[in-house]
């Protein structure tokens, strides 16, 4: 990765990770639970947020090593199942808002995109080179940091947000045997993730999403 693409990653990464997690809380509140609320965590100022490992040391070790991306997590969002209105549908609902997050930053700064890059060509050089190519850059960089959370976070693999919206439609009987094996999800994760099966799950649906947002094809 070149420096302005890593410089300009940090601050789409800290965007997408933040609204993220927002999106869990305020959906959160939204279905009757105050607890995201009452911890400070209904803002949208970033220092609340950060985790120390996936907002700053992983993000920072992917530039380190020239990765061609970044990937990160905020602290997750504080949330007590237990005061939704109704414990089903805000389950759904709480658990698939980050991903619906994610996915309506990306056309949005796939929009954002796609109006830079036709405006390019009837701009001043410097205009060009100093505003429209860094935007250009951060717009792409956003997309496909946005697309990896999502596509990340919709596999239903618990913890993640894809195992709870996959549980929402199961019997309450079963719901213990997911919160069971949280812990073992995450070994199953970063196996997945060092043994490169994650990012060959991942990888064809992100590159025809990214692309297509972007108008490539």
């Amino acid at each position: 990765m070149d420096l302005s693409g890593a410089i300009l990653s940090i601050p789409a990464l800290m965007i997408a990770v933040i609204l993220h997690e927002f999106a869990h809380g305020w959906t959160a509140y939204k279905m009757g639970d105050p607890t995201a609320k009452l911890a400070g965590r209904l803002t949208l100022n970033p220092i609340p947020h950060i985790d120390p490992v996936g907002t700053i040391i992983l993000p920072a070790m992917f530039i380190i090593l020239g990765s061609p991306i970044i990937f990160g997590w905020a602290k997750p969002v504080p949330i007590n199942p237990m005061n939704f209105r109704d414990l089903r549908k805000g389950t759904f609902l709480v658990s698939i808002a980050g991903v619906v997050m994610n996915v309506s930053l990306a056309v949005g700064f796939g929009v954002l995109y796609r109006i830079l890059d036709s405006i390019r060509g009837f701009a001043d050089a410097f205009v060009v080179e100093s505003i429209i190519i860094p935007l250009l850059i951060f717009s792409a960089k956003s997309v496909l940091i946005n697309l990896i959370l999502a596509l990340f976070n919709i596999i239903p693999i618990p913890p993640l947000d894809g195992s709870k919206a996959l549980m929402s439609f199961l019997s309450f009987r079963y719901w213990e045997i997911f919160y069971k094996y949280e812990m073992y999800g995450f070994i199953v994760i970063t196996v997945l993730l060092f043994t490169g099966v994650l990012g060959k799950l991942i990888y064809p649906p992100l590159v025809v999403l990214y692309n297509l947002i972007l108008g490539r094809i």
